[in-house]
């Protein structure tokens, strides 16, 4: 089980109110914690990664044991603290203004 903590528009949107647990097959990408979540909360798809290019949306950034892995390639695997559930994959809305 893999721990994943999305922002309060994605909760509200998969009407969840906390964290979000998912079995993910080893091993765990970027990619897999993903299509996990989209697989469990369909509502999600095209909101976190584009529809045709699976590309992360703009405004979103992945995070894991203190380390950003937004411009990683998706099959990037994730520490090994997450894929034991120790550790969270933080899906953070970022924030953009002058």
């Amino acid at each position: 089980m893999i721990r994943v903590i999305i922002p309060y528009h994605l909760r509200n949107l998969a009407g969840v109110s906390g964290d979000v647990e998912l079995d993910v097959s080893a091993p765990v990408t970027i990619r897999s914690a993903l299509d996990a979540l989209e697989l469990r909360y369909p509502m999600l798809r095209g909101a976190i990664r584009d529809y045709e290019t699976q590309q992360r949306r703009p405004f979103l950034r992945f995070f894991a044991c203190q380390q950003d892995f937004s411009l990683e390639p998706p099959e990037t695997e994730l520490p090994e603290a997450v894929a034991e559930g120790r550790e969270p994959f933080l899906i953070l809305g970022a924030i953009a203004g002058g």
